[in-house]
């Protein structure tokens, strides 16, 4: 256990440090030296190559953790499993790579007249899905021998890193933006090779030819699971990027850009929540496993309160601040369309946080069918609202059209979940801490504005956070947050 919790901490900074460095990337380096066509064009082809490389994986990472366990004895090879994370993805790139190329026209005939420049750069899709990956095979390999510090370090540190070191030689005019484009592709290749030189290090993992040791029904089972799986992994994959290709697609890459910034803003929202699911989704497996459903409904509550109260207090501050952001960032006048766009897909975060829980308990019942059937109804749902709103109200109707189909998916997945498992995220806490939320943003429409950004939103977070730090303070929602609570006050006041 002391191995978990001592990689589970230096994890978590690393992930913090690795947040950071993205955050001074897009807001200041990117915003500065790169136009919104450009940044454009950098998101889509890495999206591009994470849905190519999605299709490629074959669910191995899900597959890899269920599986492991009959393979992890002592002998240092765990039987030749190694060699499945190798196998899975090379048939999935064999099945990927042609498919693309078949439909590389298409593709290309989508986005030539909004998004040329996209065009140009497009046969370097499928050599940056291959870096993805493997630089993902590698590192699931690493998490599953409980090594998660060094390759979270690679990919959320290094990368970056080297990343920022492209945008600035683009920015100083020494390389071209082929220079540009190709020095972003083979940053994720010496991703790669960082990968599998650490692996090799804390593993006896080789590329030489190995036949696994397992039994026929062991292969079956695998090849089953992994099928199955493909298919929501690839409907969640594609969901979750249908905003950006089609604002691309159908308004230009400099629209998409604007999209671009804007959703990493609404995305912070939901950055410290994903230690609360962590730590919940195991706790909850364990629940279900042994048919405890109060205890999973209780749990359902907690999380969904907790992450109420978080995100619904960044996603005031970040909305509070809005304006002030686009002020003080690089060429802030040149993405501040995106401003309506941060409001309505943070909205979207908030409701996930909310109800998001419900789908992993719906995923560890017997139930877990509906969770492909809800993959493949948000995809589509999506791509029709997309469709829609895009042409009438630009990037804004794609951030409504998102928002839209989340309201709609998760009133479906919640009414699932209160058939089929009698749990609800309803409590009066929840109802207080929507009040809360509410009469702070109302208190923030009352703060007069001040002229410099920074003064305006240094007073402005302060009066913000005071009156709603002592109101939960106050209104004891749960337990957890008046410890939180009284370890601050006792800290502050000595």
């Amino acid at each position: 256990m002391g191995i978990i919790i001592r990689q589970s901490i230096k994890s978590t900074l690393v992930s913090y440090v690795g947040t950071f460095i993205g955050f001074l990337t897009t807001m200041v380096i990117v915003t500065r030296w790169l136009t919104a066509e450009e940044i454009g064009l950098t998101r889509v082809l890495f999206e591009a190559a994470t849905l190519v490389a999605t299709l490629a994986q074959l669910g191995i990472s899900s597959s890899a953790f269920r599986f492991f366990p009959r393979f992890n004895h002592r002998e240092p090879r765990h039987k030749g499993f190694f060699t499945y994370l190798l196998l899975a993805p090379a048939c999935g790139m064999l099945v990927a790579a042609p498919l693309y190329l078949i439909f590389k026209g298409a593709i290309a005939g989508y986005f030539r007249e909004h998004s040329a420049l996209f065009v140009d750069y497009i046969d370097w899709v499928i050599p940056l899905a291959l870096f993805l990956v493997y630089a993902g095979v590698f590192e699931i390999y690493a998490n599953l021998l409980q090594r998660i510090v060094i390759p979270r370090f690679i990919r959320e540190v290094v990368t970056r890193v080297f990343i920022v070191v492209i945008y600035l030689l683009y920015g100083f005019r020494v390389i071209p933006l082929a220079g540009l484009v190709a020095g972003y592709v083979l940053v994720h290749g010496l991703a790669l090779a960082l990968h599998y030189w650490y692996v090799s290090r804390v593993s006896t993992a080789r590329t030489r030819r190995e036949t696994p040791e397992s039994t026929p029904a062991t292969r079956a089972e695998f090849v089953k699971y992994t099928l199955v799986l493909m298919i929501g992994i690839m409907g969640n994959a594609v969901a979750a990027r249908l905003d950006l290709f089609m604002v691309s697609g159908m308004l230009g890459l400099d629209s998409g850009g604007i999209y671009t910034i804007a959703f990493f803003m609404a995305a912070i929202i939901e950055l410290p929540s994903r230690s609360i699911t962590a730590i919940s989704t195991p706790i909850a497996a364990d629940a279900l496993q042994a048919g405890d459903f109060p205890r999973a409904n209780l749990l359902y509550k907690k999380v969904a309160l907790h992450q109420m109260v978080i995100g619904g207090m960044i996603f005031l501050l970040l909305w509070a601040n809005i304006d002030n952001v686009y002020d003080v960032i690089p060429n802030g006048d040149n993405f501040r369309e995106g401003k309506y766009v941060v409001f309505f897909v943070g909205l979207s975060r908030l409701i996930i946080l909310f109800l998001g829980f419900g789908y992993p308990l719906l995923s560890f019942s017997r139930h877990y069918r509906w969770t492909l059937y809800l993959t493949l109804f948000v995809s589509a749902l999506t791509a029709y609202a997309n469709y829609l709103l895009i042409p009438r109200l630009g990037i804004t109707g794609s951030a409504l059209a998102t928002l839209l189909a989340v309201v709609i998916t998760y009133a479906v997945q919640q009414w699932l979940v209160l058939a089929k498992l009698k749990g609800n995220p309803y409590s009066p806490a929840i109802f207080k801490a929507l009040l809360l939320i509410a009469a702070l943003f109302g208190l923030n429409a009352l703060l007069p504005r001040l002229g410099d950004p920074w003064v305006d939103s240094f007073y402005r977070t302060a009066i913000l956070v005071t009156a709603g730090g002592a109101t939960l303070y106050r209104l004891h929602l749960s337990e957890e947050i008046d410890m939180l609570a009284r370890k601050f006050f006792q800290r502050f006041t000595k």
